[in-house]
């Protein structure tokens, strides 16, 4: 699947939402589903996991899949990576980038908080491999640039599940670049 990056300060904001987050991420790892299973998967009702289906397909970012008989109405999300653009020069872009950032950031923390209340019920040896890090490195843009592209290249081939081994699960690795004073 295609990357989409989004440039339209509407279309930031609208993806900006928490559950319409988290139907893309479900429509990303599970594959295509209808209203009703998103709503059951996410513990959400069948009418709101349908608006908001048909607000992310207003702006291109989930789409009606094929569906095994003419009852079913399955959606699919168009992508499998949405990125937007952090450096505009428009107010409204940086305002709508803004809410789109602080709305992904509060769904790393809640992923975070939820596997902290699961934690006990892991392996030990899942409990050793998973965590919370921070390094605080002196670099220059140029450098912060080449960097990320690196912890990209070295993370590129565990991101397809088809090639990975019997063991393996999805874990998400969280990357911030935040400028300290």
């Amino acid at each position: 699947m295609r990357e989409i990056k989004l440039t339209d300060p509407r279309a930031m904001r609208a993806y900006a939402h928490p559950l319409r987050l988290r139907l893309i991420g479900l429509l990303r790892t599970d594959g295509p589903m209808t209203a009703t299973q998103a709503a059951a998967r996410l513990d959400d009702n069948v009418p709101n996991c349908s608006f908001h289906l048909r607000q992310l397909a207003k702006y291109g970012l989930v789409e009606r899949a094929p569906a095994a008989d003419g009852r079913e109405r399955p959606w699919q999300a168009t992508a499998q990576q949405t990125s937007w653009t952090d450096d505009s020069d428009d107010p409204a872009v940086r305002a709508a980038t803004d809410q789109l950032n602080n709305a992904v950031l509060g769904g790393y923390l809640q992923r975070a908080q939820e596997y902290l209340a699961v934690r006990g019920d892991e392996p030990v040896e899942w409990r050793r491999a998973a965590g919370f890090n921070d390094y605080l490195v002196h670099v220059t843009a140029a450098e912060l640039t080449e960097l990320t592209e690196r912890i990209e290249a070295l993370l590129a081939p565990y991101s397809d599940p088809a090639r990975r081994p019997s063991g393996s699960r999805p874990i998400q690795l969280i990357s911030m670049a935040v400028p300290r004073d």
